[in-house]
């Protein structure tokens, strides 16, 4: 982990390396994806709404990330890259919240009986 000082004086811990996975992992999910919903119609409405999700959530990702660069280079303020990192990760909370419970409705599934 590497630290900087920001022009105020405060200390911005970045983990670049953790960032550049998320990003990977966020693209590896939308091909699945875009090959699950050419399987049928009502398959692909709910595979489509989770590609976009998905789609939302990188590109807030990339945007917290461009901000966080902004701010070390001093072109961008504390509150505004808090924020935006904030946003992105409540998105993924809640991605990774509806994933849990489609999970669970599976498994439920699985667990009656025929």
């Amino acid at each position: 982990m590497t630290g900087w000082l920001t022009p105020e004086g405060d200390t911005i811990m970045s983990n670049a390396s953790i960032a550049a996975s998320a990003y990977a992992n966020t693209a590896k999910l939308s091909n699945p994806l875009e090959a699950a919903s050419e399987t049928g119609d009502k398959s692909g409405a709910f595979g489509n709404m989770v590609q976009s999700a998905i789609s939302e959530i990188n590109e807030s990702g990339q945007i917290a990330d461009v901000q966080s660069l902004d701010l070390l280079q001093g072109k961008a303020n504390v509150v505004d890259v808090v924020t935006a990192v904030a946003e992105t990760e409540l998105a993924l909370e809640t991605v990774v919240s509806v994933r849990d419970r489609v999970i669970s409705a599976y498994e439920e599934i699985m667990r009656m009986p025929i």
